[in-house]
């Protein structure tokens, strides 16, 4: 059986055991969607959004240093969108209809769909995301030795202008 047939068949278990999700996203870390179970919303506008909501917890929970980043939950009047990371380069985003009345089950089901999901992309060997959850806090920027630069950008040892006599 391959990755692909895996995957959905997880998310549309998941979806099957828990009839308060509307959908479900899995999306690499660089937001770019993978597969869908089509939740109310557009799936891949959920997938860029769960990407950056995986972002920004990430950074908080390595700010505040209170461990491993787990989930990112977002709650409204109409239900709850919750991200988890599955494997290196995957999220799973869950949409639900309603407050969820037992949210911490349905966070053990999901980490554990996540787990078995991430798992299955990690041995695919593919690049899903851009970045892998481990390589998250690289270098924003690295800088480029003057020497590698073509050399009409390099300055030149003369001045290009003149002080205007006084």
């Amino acid at each position: 059986m391959d990755a692909d047939t895996v995957v959905g068949t997880e998310l549309r278990g998941l979806r099957r055991r828990r009839p308060e999700i509307a959908g479900t996203v899995l999306a690499g870390t660089d937001g770019l969607l993978i597969s869908s179970d089509p939740p109310s919303t557009d799936a891949t506008h959920l997938a860029a959004l769960a990407a950056a909501s995986f972002g920004l917890g990430h950074r908080v929970a390595d700010t505040v240093q209170r461990g491993e980043f787990r989930e990112s939950v977002v709650c409204t009047t109409a239900g709850c969108v919750v991200t988890y990371p599955a494997g290196r380069t995957a999220l799973l985003t869950l949409v639900t209809l309603s407050a969820a009345e037992d949210l911490e089950a349905l966070h053990e089901e999901a980490r554990a769909v996540a787990r078995r999901a991430g798992s299955v992309l990690d041995r695919r060997g593919g690049a899903v995301g851009a970045t892998s959850i481990q390589d998250a806090h690289g270098p924003l920027a690295v800088r480029t030795p003057m020497a590698t630069l073509p050399a009409q950008l390099r300055r030149s040892s003369r001045p290009t202008w003149r002080r205007p006599p006084i």
